[in-house]
């Protein structure tokens, strides 16, 4: 026990506190957490759906004034048509209806699969403009049994009564036509009104299988 009581003591600094390189994985075991100490994870889980031939996917709890930040990931998002797209809506009534008005962006990048072609372009037929339709954040989603798309969307401060609803989504896709596309969506729901629900559907079919995660980004 001498060389371990040695050890030890090598990592207790002057004033009596345990140095940095005292506390690492393999030194303490089975902490959970440490009183007033800083944490990276600044993500919390709220909830997550897993689609199963749903006709969409709602999340109509969850989204109100604990967080000013709030993340949807989506993992391997597989549709039961081809080339269809990835879209979503807002709420303001707690998902009776998902027509919040929004002016959006929407730009893409992409690399066919043999290399014959690489474009990076903005996309007119998909950005809205004070439109209520739901918003494109994919473009031609294949239905194969290797294609799907991944990726976040990003919503500030739904629950905001005086400011717009910022939102951001990057998602890549495997295209129908063997092309990693990658796309970037923003823009606002420009209502004040609290936004209290958001619906994911494919513009046709199905969502085959997929999982969607909803976390809260913690307050600084």
């Amino acid at each position: 026990m001498g060389s371990i009581t040695r050890s030890f003591a090598n990592n207790i600094g002057s004033s009596g506190i345990l140095t940095a390189s005292a506390v690492t994985n393999t030194t303490v075991e089975d902490v959970t957490s440490f009183d007033n100490a800083a944490s990276p994870a600044t993500l919390v889980l709220l909830s997550t759906q897993i689609a199963s031939s749903s006709a969409n996917i709602s999340f109509t709890t969850g989204l109100d004034s604990t967080y000013d930040v709030y993340q949807f990931e989506f993992i391997n998002i597989h549709p039961a048509t081809d080339n269809v797209f990835f879209q979503f809506n807002m709420s303001t009534n707690n998902g009776s209806t998902y027509a919040v008005t929004k002016t959006t962006t929407y730009i893409r990048s992409y690399h066919f699969e043999n290399d014959s072609a690489t474009i990076l372009e903005y996309d007119t037929a998909r950005d809205l403009a004070q439109s209520t339709s739901y918003q494109d954040l994919t473009a031609g989603n294949g239905n194969g049994a290797d294609e799907d798309c991944s990726g976040t969307l990003t919503l500030f401060n739904p629950s905001s009564t005086t400011y717009v609803k910022h939102f951001m989504s990057r998602i890549n896709t495997y295209n129908f036509s063997d092309i990693s596309m990658e796309s970037y969506t923003a823009g606002y729901g420009n209502t004040t009104s609290a936004v209290n629900a958001i619906n994911f559907k494919m513009s046709s079919g199905n969502i085959d299988d997929g999982i969607i995660k909803l976390y809260g980004v913690k307050k600084s």
